[in-house]
């Protein structure tokens, strides 16, 4: 290939148009860039675009994850379950309340938690699961629920708000899968929390920043939480600065020694602008990943599958598993593409792979199939900012180099 001829393919960069721009502009025009009142439209228009009676933005989905784990009373002595195929952000936040995690590995073959082996996790101290809308495509709920329901007998809650569920409560780690449906129901309505991302790589994207939504079917007293998010995010203090505002309503107080990771409306700005386009967007990301999927399921190349019957993806990511192949084979072909202008990646290193988790005692050997499928696995450009040419070139570049590096 001649060097005039090598593009430059970024792996997921952002979406942003004058658009964004504009209204990123017109914000800090206002004078109001911090928590105000362009947040609180993001929240409305998140929640209803779900379908959830309210939603709250933070700064990130981490934020949301940790802080709902909080707001819960999970903590030391308790358990949280987890897959092992994962981000750090996923685990790390069950750490940070003190709480046990527990691994549980994927099923064969599969980026999903093995749901047969998620029962013998749950014990007496198990208080919540955090199941991954891995790629953008919802999870099996009805096996999660399933087994959550058989083990319902072993949870003791700790609190009034435990006592509501009244067994394991299921969070999901939703950071790719805003969006996403799943037999008539959007990625928010299933999980008892849903914890989003909004960040730079994501298919809506507030430069950083986060939400999580709760079922409207749990008797749970939307007004109270919302509140317990606002004053977790916002050092306990009894009234943000938007409330602060009002005539004479300087006086505050701090209910206890909380946190600092609200949205702004900077970030809030932004997202309204990318929701207003996320439909366009999503479609997008689906004729792409047909493409991909056109060219590499015949030749025996296996991806997760997005769409189907009863299940539509948000489409974040496209995730290959080349066959035949194993790390050092597979990272020759990142670094070939690369070369190439084609910047790919692997979702996920497993966690027992990673040195924070061998510190905690976690063996890769207890995950065997996390690992094979991270081994052969390459995460490919997803984002609309592709044009048909730029994906025909990934793909050209691809197979010219699979089929070669049977002979490294």
């Amino acid at each position: 290939m001649k060097k005039a001829d090598v593009r430059n393919i970024q792996f997921s960069p952002p979406d942003i148009t004058d658009l964004e721009i504009a209204e990123v502009v017109n914000v800090m025009n206002s004078g109001w860039i911090t928590t105000g009142p362009k947040t609180k439209e993001f929240e409305r228009r998140i929640a209803e675009y779900v379908g959830t009676n309210m939603a709250v933005c933070l700064n990130s989905a981490t934020a949301a994850m940790e802080l709902t784990l909080r707001i819960l009373g999970i903590g030391p002595g308790d358990e949280v379950i987890t897959s092992a195929y994962t981000y750090t952000a996923t685990a790390s936040i069950i750490d940070h309340v003190g709480a046990k995690i527990v691994l549980v590995d994927t099923a064969t073959d599969s980026f999903e938690m093995d749901y047969s082996k998620l029962a013998n996790a749950i014990t007496e101290k198990t208080k919540a699961i955090i199941p991954i809308d891995i790629a953008g495509k919802m999870c099996d709920y009805d096996a999660l629920y399933e087994v959550v329901e058989s083990k319902k007998e072993l949870f003791t809650p700790k609190n009034k708000l435990q006592s509501l569920f009244n067994r394991v409560i299921i969070m999901t780690d939703a950071a790719h899968a805003f969006g996403a449906e799943r037999k008539g129901k959007k990625c928010g309505q299933v999980a008892d929390f849903t914890c989003y991302s909004f960040h730079a790589v994501k298919n809506l994207t507030t430069a950083e920043g986060g939400a999580v939504v709760w079922r409207n079917d749990l008797q749970l007293d939307d007004e109270w939480l919302y509140k317990q998010y606002m004053l977790y995010s916002l050092h306990g203090q009894s009234k943000d600065a938007l409330a602060k505002t009002q005539i004479g309503a300087w006086e505050y107080d701090i209910i206890y020694p909380a946190y600092k990771c609200n949205m702004t409306d900077i970030m809030a700005g932004l997202g309204l602008i990318q929701l207003n386009r996320f439909e366009a967007l999503k479609k997008r990301r689906k004729e792409i990943i047909e493409m991909y999927d056109k060219a590499l399921t015949p030749l025996g190349i296996q991806s997760l599958q997005h769409y189907g019957d009863n299940f539509s993806s948000a489409g974040h990511l496209y995730l290959a598993r080349i066959p035949g192949i194993d790390e050092y084979k597979r990272n020759i072909i990142i670094v070939r593409m690369a070369k190439a202008g084609v910047t790919c990646n692997v979702h996920y290193k497993p966690l027992p792979l990673l040195t924070a988790y061998m510190n905690l005692g976690f063996d890769i050997k207890d995950y065997p199939n996390a690992f094979n499928v991270y081994k052969n696995e390459i995460t490919l450009p997803l984002h609309t900012l592709l044009s048909d040419g730029d994906v025909e070139y990934v793909l050209e570049n691809l197979l010219e180099i699979i089929r070669g590096i049977e002979f490294v």
